[in-house]
């Protein structure tokens, strides 16, 4: 698939200086970004999506100390 943007001289200068920086193309550097930027908004939709089921589950957090304990240690 191909696809083309538009972006300003500073924008264009600033994705090259990356892309450079990190010995990519500048292809590279863009399917590199938006690729970590979709991980990292699904690691955060299950974060959410976790914790909200341990929050609405009804189970408390206990101190470290506690499983420490627990475990003998």
């Amino acid at each position: 698939m191909t696809f083309s943007i538009r972006l300003t001289k500073q924008e264009k200068d600033i994705a090259n200086s990356y892309a450079r920086l990190h010995s990519l193309s500048l292809g590279e550097a863009f399917k590199q970004a938006l690729f970590e930027k979709i991980e990292e908004e699904y690691d955060i939709t299950v974060f959410d999506e976790a914790y909200n089921e341990y929050l609405n589950g009804g189970q408390k957090s206990k101190p470290i100390s506690d499983f420490w304990k627990e475990l003998d240690l």
